[in-house]
Formats: C-alpha cells, structure tokens, sequence
C-alpha cells in the first residue's frame, strides 16, 4: 500500500524556522513529481514548492526566499525547510507524490 508519512510540524514564533518531513514508499518516491501543498482555514490549497519530473523546482511566490524543497533519493525522503516564518504561513501543510497525498502536518506561526 502507498503511504506518505509527514512530520515536522509545530507552533512557532514569527521570524522561526521548521522543516517538514515526507517519506514515501520507495516505489513511487523516484517515479513522480512531487512537492507541498498548504490549506489555511477558510482559503483554498495552494501550491507551496515543488519539483518537477525533471528535477527543476518551483516556488510560490509567498515563499520565495524563505522555503527550500529539498530530497534525499536514499531515504526516500522530501522535505521543506521554512525560514523566517510569517503568522500568514499558517496552515496545514500536505506533501504529494503523483496522485498521493500525505496526511497533513499543521504549521502554526503565532506568537
């Protein structure tokens, strides 16, 4: 069975930093492109940082400059660093592989 287990949330102080965890089953993990989604209460899920089948990455402008999409192929492993976190980056935060979503991790940024 597919599964993507997320950790690394938690409350944090404005200007704060986390780092997110996905890690995939292996046999999808090297097979699609994959990155983070994130749902604040009340708004839409919007698209936070990926990679591409090719590798490239993308970023939300929101973020730019503060978050970091990263992998390591031997853990199996995604991950997002997030820098100088904003009370705006709030959210639950939910990594994708191909059609799998993992189960959400929530980010509180308050002080």
């Amino acid at each position: 069975q597919v599964q993507l287990v997320e950790s690394g949330g938690g409350l944090v102080q404005p200007g704060g930093s986390l780092r997110l965890s996905c890690t995939a089953s292996e046999t999808i993990f090297s097979l699609y492109a994959k990155g983070w989604y994130r749902q604040a209460p009340g708004k839409q899920r919007e698209l936070v940082a990926t990679f591409t089948a090719t590798g490239s990455t993308n970023y939300a402008d929101s973020i730019k400059g503060r978050f970091t999409i990263s992998r390591d192929n031997a853990k199996n492993t995604m991950y997002l660093q997030m820098n100088s976190l904003k009370p705006e980056d709030t959210a639950v935060y939910y990594c994708i592989m191909g059609l799998y979503w993992g189960q959400g991790t929530q980010v509180t940024v308050s002080s």
